[in-house]
Parts: C-alpha cells; sequence; structure tokens
C-alpha cells in the first residue's frame, strides 16, 4: 500500500471524463479549490470565480501561474444531481465558466474524494472541523502544494483576490 500524498500535486481526482486528473501538471501554480453545485443559492458564485480567473489572468499576463478547480458535489440537499455531462454544460451555458470543472465528487464521509480528505487536514474548519460544510467552500493552494487559506461558502471569490496575488507575488 502506498503512502498517502503528502503535497496537493500528488493527487490524481477524476475529471469530468472519469481520467485521473494529475494534479502535478499544475506544479508552480496557485489554485483555487472549490467544491460546486448547480441548483444552490450560492451558485451564482460560478460567475464570480469566472471573473476573478479572468481578472488573475489579465493582472498575470503568464496566465498560467493561477487556476480554479471545479469539484462538483451533490451532498449538501442534493443541488448537483446532474451528470458531469450535464454540469459541465450548464457551467459553460448560464455563466461562461472557462476553468476546470472535474467529476463529481464526495467531500465528506466514507467516499470522499482523497484530495478532499487532505485538504480538510491541511486547512481544518472552525473549531477544528475536519467536514465542508457547504457548496461552495473555497481553499486556496500556493506554488509549494500547501494550503494557504480557507473559505466559507458566503466568501464571495473577490474578496480573496488579494491573498490570491500575495501566493502569485511568492517564488515557486
Amino acid at each position: 500500500m502506498t503512502a498517502p500524498p503528502t503535497s496537493f500535486y500528488g493527487f490524481k481526482p477524476l475529471d469530468k471524463s472519469g481520467t485521473p486528473f494529475d494534479l502535478s501538471s499544475l506544479q508552480g501554480k496557485v489554485v483555487l479549490v472549490v467544491n460546486t453545485a448547480s441548483k444552490c443559492g450560492f451558485t451564482p458564485q460560478y460567475e464570480s470565480l469566472e471573473r476573478l480567473y479572468q481578472n488573475v489572468k489579465k493582472s498575470h499576463p503568464a496566465g498560467s501561474d493561477f487556476t480554479i478547480l471545479g469539484f462538483p458535489c451533490n451532498q449538501f440537499g442534493g443541488q448537483e444531481p446532474g451528470s458531469n455531462d450535464e454540469i459541465q454544460q450548464f457551467c459553460t451555458a448560464k455563466y461562461g465558466v472557462t476553468f476546470p470543472v472535474l467529476g463529481k465528487v464526495d467531500v465528506n464521509g466514507n467516499n470522499a474524494d482523497p484530495l478532499w480528505e487532505w485538504l480538510k487536514q491541511e486547512k481544518p474548519g472552525l473549531l477544528g472541523m475536519q467536514r465542508v460544510k457547504w457548496n461552495f467552500e473555497k481553499f486556496l493552494v500556493g506554488r509549494d502544494g500547501t494550503v494557504k487559506g480557507r473559505w466559507a461558502s458566503t466568501t464571495k471569490p473577490e474578496s480573496i483576490m488579494d491573498k490570491i496575488e500575495a501566493e502569485l507575488g511568492k517564488a515557486a
């Protein structure tokens, strides 16, 4: 049995087609990881996330130093009932999402994706809570592959721009 990864870049969650998405391909980048849902009160955050993604790409012309990874999840009120294809179509058609939205995952419980188990362990929530509370929780991963911040669903994506910029200012 192999040891679990010790860095963000050691994980390979599944993409929308069920193929492992090797996070080592993001080595040296700043990544905002968000659990998403299409039928949630926070769903309009897709628009804010896309705007944030585009603004960072503009302010960092190389554009490849930052990405957002969306992870659809149906664990909170059944608010992500669609298939991976339906979710992709919704994100693109309704919100113009261009950042990667990977395959649907569990973020809590016995079937939680190993990446999400690691994220929660690295940056526990309020009072050390080791679970995601709701859709659109956000984790910021620095260039070094460690978790730099965690924000609740109610945190607007644009309000963490300064944290993203600070991480982008650090050497890889």
